[in-house]
């Protein structure tokens, strides 16, 4: 394989587990601006569902983040899964 775009490692993320964060995306792929990458792909036709986390930090404080998954694009149609 070639050298991958941050772009295309989050797709084949979404396509092999499903959904992504932005603490994934940079355990597993290196990514620090996760939602830069999604809003790139919006504009290249995908479509995403966005689904807001809450959970508490280390210290028991509240806190959210997005989990984001690809439905499909405007090219293709709509995922029905």
């Amino acid at each position: 394989m070639g050298k991958a775009t941050q772009k295309v490692l989050v797709l084949k993320y979404l396509h092999d587990f499903g959904f992504i964060t932005s603490w994934q995306a940079f355990k597993d792929l290196g990514i620090t601006r996760l939602a830069a990458r999604i809003w790139e792909l919006k504009d290249m036709g995908y479509i995403f569902k966005e689904e807001r986390v809450e959970t508490k930090n280390r210290y028991g404080l509240p806190c959210h983040y997005k989990k984001y998954i690809l439905v499909g694009n405007i090219y293709e149609g709509v995922a029905t899964t």
